[in-house]
């Protein structure tokens, strides 16, 4: 191999890994690719000399950028530290949603952390289909979930509700906060 290229194992690697982030078999990424299988499995077994037109068709077939294919991911930390973040208020009741991390590219996720005070309830419109909510409880007490059928929830507690119909938070206690994944199914 050319000593000036990307060793064969960060590619094989990271092909194995972008394969299985899109939910591809060999076959198939190799067909959307318009390469061989074989070729395919040579390179996910670092072995075989690929081309610049052979990762640049994976990378399309595969939906990434070229650059994830040839070079070794970095571990990326993120803190956000409490009192931090993009916050967005509610207009109907004392509710704040600060954005934790958004939906990253293949990825069918966000993540908040939710701020509310008794006293109004944050009723929320349905969203996308097949949207699911994820909350669990951090501080306080709170009744949430689909509005006809709210549950009442204390610090730990988790629960699970379908987004995509009408649903409330409505915090019990003072400082109460929770943690919601709004996952894109």
């Amino acid at each position: 191999m050319d000593q000036r290229g990307a060793p064969l194992d960060v590619i094989a690697r990271s092909l194995r890994r972008e394969r299985e982030r899109a939910g591809l078999s060999l076959s198939e990424a190799a067909k959307r690719a318009g390469i061989a299988k074989s070729t395919l499995s040579q390179l996910e077994a670092a072995s075989g000399n690929p081309s610049v037109e052979t990762l640049w068709a994976l990378s399309v077939a595969l939906g990434v950028p070229f650059s994830r294919l040839v070079e070794p991911p970095t571990p990326r930390v993120q803190v956000i530290r409490a009192g931090e973040g993009p916050i967005v208020y509610s207009e109907r009741a004392d509710y704040a949603a600060t954005l934790l991390a958004s939906c990253p590219p293949n990825a069918r996720r966000d993540i908040y952390l939710i701020s509310a005070e008794p006293g109004s309830r944050r009723e929320s419109d349905p969203h996308f289909p097949g949207v699911v909510e994820h909350v669990v409880l951090a501080s306080g007490r709170a009744r949430l979930g689909p509005t006809d059928e709210p549950v009442e929830l204390g610090p730990g507690d988790y629960i699970a509700y379908p987004g995509d119909i009408p649903h409330v938070f409505e915090a019990l206690e003072p400082g109460t906060t929770a943690c919601l994944v709004s996952e894109h199914v």
